[in-house]
């Protein structure tokens, strides 16, 4: 299974960006998809994440939105009114499990750079 983010880049403080993430390979079943991100020299974070609930980090909350096309296996992240604290590399990630198999398997995306200029 391999994961292809897009939708980083370079934003001014307060305005906005849609990351996407597209799941490929031999998926029978997803269980969650969501984000995590990881700023320089700081630990990996969780950001969002969509499966029989949606959550989001408290820093986020208002501001970013998850959402998910099943039909697709894709997953979004709409970024409004960002800061110079959400820059960070931002990677996508999806729990699943493949036909025939009782287990769930996690696989990354590659990572897209988001960063906010003050």
């Amino acid at each position: 299974v391999q994961l292809q983010a897009s939708g980083g880049g370079l934003v001014q403080a307060g305005g906005s960006l849609r990351l996407s993430c597209a799941a490929s390979g031999p998926i029978y079943e997803i269980n969650a998809m969501g984000w995590y991100r990881q700023a320089p020299g700081k630990k990996r974070e969780s950001v969002a994440n969509i499966g029989d609930n949606i959550e989001y980090a408290d820093s986020v909350k208002g501001r970013f939105t998850i959402s998910r096309d099943n039909t697709k296996n894709v997953v979004y992240l709409e970024m409004n009114s960002l800061n110079p604290e959400d820059t960070a590399v931002y990677f996508c990630y999806v729990q699943y499990r493949v036909y025939g198999i009782r287990r769930w398997y996690d696989a990354w995306g590659q990572g897209t750079q988001v960063t906010v200029s003050s």
